[in-house]
């Protein structure tokens, strides 16, 4: 049998599962898959074999991180494009779920069902890319937020992307006609192209929103900063996954540290939308604005004119009489006072 070109090819992802283990590399480029030269030891968890131990530890701070930052986008009631940007952070969660299940070998490789899982995997990731895409137009207000033209739009074209993806993913595996596991062109282009585009027009698309509507220019810093996290972290995982595993000895791999980058980048998506979006407190369930004027009338009330009901009586005007700084019931005058 002919040794694999594992030199970086377009449409194949030889070079790359060489270098990393990714979840379709066992499904792709030869009958048996490709395995990288260095990854990650596994260890033995309750009779079960658990690989990339240290990468399953970040997956769970990014299941806990998602889950605070959808708390936090749920809390801001009036925001624009809530109801939007929730949707992406739903799916990233749904990917990091897969991605542990897959890499971690719960799922094994040699399981009937791995294809299948692996296929929603890439579909998951695909539509994640798209929704966080259409995110992008939100601001622009082409459709107004949080209406059933903006959702529906965004869910049933993600719903779409996932699964036109998760067909070609599969139908690859099983080199159903016209699709070749050896020679992945379409899978390739999905992966890296598609999904590429997707993020960097959504970069561009804020950008402009940024220059063009806003005064304050402090977003485009969580824009840059998202930027550096997610390319730093293709970089190690495509390049020097196999230098950093060597020198860690096999305890991490650049898997790890892709990871960890890409959680990064998500949070500073959050980060962004947050600076960017302002909450109508007059409209805000559970606001505390109105605590705050409760105790601004009530300061008034007791410094201001003879000093309330109780000092109305030293002062001359007798027990519960209004004094000339009270209203008709002695409470201070405080709407003229502020008005």
């Amino acid at each position: 049998m002919a040794t694999p070109d594992y030199s970086f090819q377009f449409g194949k992802f030889n070079y790359i599962c060489n270098n990393v283990m990714l979840t379709l590399c066992p499904l792709v480029g030869t009958d048996d898959g490709i395995e990288p030269v260095c990854y990650s030891r596994n260890v033995r968890l309750a009779e079960t074999l658990i690989f990339q131990p240290s990468t399953l530890i970040i997956h769970l701070i990014a299941l806990i991180m998602t889950a605070i930052m959808i708390y936090h986008i749920r809390s801001k009631y009036t925001a624009v494009g809530r109801k939007e940007i929730i949707m992406f952070f739903y799916l990233y969660m749904l990917v990091t779920i897969m991605d542990l299940l897959l890499i971690s070998g719960i799922i094994p490789t040699a399981s009937n069902l791995y294809p299948y899982f692996t296929g929603v995997h890439l579909g998951l990731i695909s539509a994640t890319f798209w929704c966080l895409l259409l995110n992008g137009f939100v601001g622009f207000q082409f459709a107004e937020d949080g209406t059933p033209l903006s959702l529906w739009s965004i869910r049933l074209s993600s719903f779409v992307v996932f699964a036109a993806v998760t067909f070609v993913s599969i139908a690859t595996f099983n080199g159903m006609s016209p699709f070749d596991k050896k020679n992945p062109i379409a899978l390739w282009i999905v992966f890296f192209i598609f999904n590429g585009a997707a993020l960097l027009i959504y970069v561009i698309l804020q950008i402009v929103l940024v220059v063009n509507t806003l005064d304050d220019r402090w977003p485009l810093g969580d824009i840059i900063f998202g930027i550096v996290f997610f390319a730093t972290g293709q970089v190690i995982l495509y390049v020097f996954s196999v230098q950093i595993c060597n020198f860690a000895k096999h305890y991490i791999d650049g898997l790890f540290f892709g990871t960890i980058a890409t959680l990064l980048s998500v949070m500073m998506v959050y980060k962004y939308w947050d600076s960017i979006t302002k909450e109508d407190l007059e409209f805000s369930v559970g606001s505390k604005q109105n605590v705050w004027e409760v105790k601004e009338l009530l300061g008034e009330d007791e410094m201001g004119g003879n000093g309330g009901m109780y000092g109305q009586q030293h002062q001359g005007h007798g027990y519960g009489a209004p004094s000339p700084a009270a209203g008709p019931y002695g409470q201070s005058n405080y709407y003229e006072e502020r008005y």
